[in-house]
């Protein structure tokens, strides 16, 4: 490992630990979307073990993000999330069992918006710091464990 990639995941172990639980969610989804473009653009030059490689990322990153929901305190929201990722981890099997070459698209199309709302939440300050792996839950809702 070079001392150049040693300072990049020291810089990024800080950056998570300093960062709110809903500013690592937007982490989460970054790190989603950006292993979900490594994919694609293995994919594009025939390089199947580093497709695979990142796509076992998304599939980890989703793992998370399913894990964290409440589903009791969640409501329609948390259960609208659990139907989704767990559509979403489906389609990154796809990808591989069936070839479905749109798969990952189709992921990055569903999970961009999400991120969005959640940058878009952790920047306006709309929901309490307990609160993470879901968009803003409606008013007296809460989405996701503490």
């Amino acid at each position: 490992m070079s001392s150049m990639t040693r300072g990049i995941d020291a810089y990024r172990r800080t950056e998570a630990q300093s960062a709110s639980p809903m500013q690592l969610i937007v982490m989460l989804y970054d790190g989603a979307l950006r292993f979900l473009s490594e994919a694609k653009a293995a994919q594009v030059v025939g390089d199947m073990p580093r497709r695979a490689h990142a796509l076992r990322r998304v599939a980890a990153i989703l793992a998370e993000c399913h894990s964290t929901l409440d589903l009791e305190r969640g409501g329609a929201v948390a259960a609208e999330l659990d139907r989704l990722y767990s559509y979403m981890s489906t389609r990154l099997i796809d990808i591989t069992v069936k070839r479905d070459a749109t798969a990952i698209d189709e992921i990055h199309t569903l999970m961009t918006p999400l991120r969005n709302a959640w940058s878009e939440a952790a920047t306006q300050g709309v929901i309490s710091a307990s609160a993470a792996a879901a968009p803003p839950p409606a008013a007296g809702q809460v989405a996701a464990r503490p």
